[in-house]
């Protein structure tokens, strides 16, 4: 392994299921890493399981908290960030403090912003706090992991092709952009769309109807642990793409209505799907023609 340092995992937690921090830091755990985990919120179970008791943290509290592993005397053994949820527009301000310091730091410092705030459907946080992830840690990202519909949000436009997701993410940075749910080239399929300044790849897979939550947390805890272990972009997308493939489609057969991690830890050390590569021409390649 070539990076062997903790990752501070900053996301949602529920007592059952796998979504945000439990889906993340056990894929990062079983993939050999130290994790710090802070939860942003805790529920029962996901929202989309029907209505459950919220327990948040108060902001001042949450800030404490912040401060605590700012000042830490074990901060130096953070190598990589990984954020999600946030339950209000306080946290990723709070959280921007964080990075700020470890970038400061170690100034390669890997951060990888999941921007979890909408789907089809708009956004399902307050726009407050949508604006606060956008505003406070995009910027400070190394990478970041939107499905397009969050993309088309934090871009203000809307994305109906994979030449308009490139330009959107072009324009809004940051350097380096995995946009999952983008559009595939493959009949009856699905596909990830990831950005640099230099070269567009899309890897693709079978769509599966009716998924569980938490595929996007597993997907960006997977590609920043990939990356993490020196695989190469083009590597860490197929690998990190095929097992969330092969984990939804075993989960798919169960009929179980939650990623079924545990049994399937396998695939997330030694994924055996298929997965499509594509390069596509980057929108700074067609400016030179």
């Amino acid at each position: 392994m070539q990076n062997s340092g903790a990752v501070i995992v900053i996301s949602s937690h529920v007592v059952r299921g796998s979504v945000g921090n439990r889906a993340a830091v056990f894929a990062l755990e079983t993939l050999g890493f130290p994790v710090w985990a802070l939860p942003t919120v805790v529920l029962p179970w996901h929202p989309g399981h029907g209505p459950s008791t919220r327990l948040t943290f108060a902001a001042d509290e949450f800030d404490k908290a912040i401060d605590d592993l700012i000042n830490a005397r074990w901060l130096g053994e953070v190598s990589a960030v990984l954020t999600g949820y946030f339950a209000n527009e306080r946290q990723p301000k709070a959280v921007a403090r964080l990075v700020r310091a470890l970038q400061e730091r170690n100034p390669s410092l890997l951060y990888v912003c999941d921007p979890v705030i909408g789907d089809v459907g708009g956004l399902y946080i307050p726009q407050s706090t949508a604006e606060a992830i956008r505003d406070e840690l995009l910027p400070l990202a190394s990478v970041a992991t939107p499905n397009r519909y969050e993309l088309a949000w934090l871009a203000g436009s809307e994305l109906d092709s994979n030449a308009a997701i490139m330009e959107a993410a072009l324009a809004l940075g940051p350097s380096r952009m995995l946009v999952t749910s983008a559009i595939p080239m493959m009949a009856g399929g699905t596909g990830n769309l990831y950005l640099t300044g230099t070269h567009a790849l899309l890897a693709e897979h079978r769509l599966i109807d009716n998924p569980p939550n938490g595929l996007g947390d597993l997907l960006s805890a997977l590609f920043l642990a990939r990356l993490m272990t020196g695989a190469d972009e083009e590597r860490a997308l197929q690998l990190a793409t095929a097992s969330v493939y092969e984990i939804l489609a075993r989960t798919a057969k169960r009929g179980s209505d939650e990623l079924t991690l545990e049994t399937d830890a396998a695939s997330l050390t030694s994924p055996m799907a298929m997965v499509h590569m594509r390069r596509l021409i980057h929108p700074l390649q067609r400016v030179r023609r």
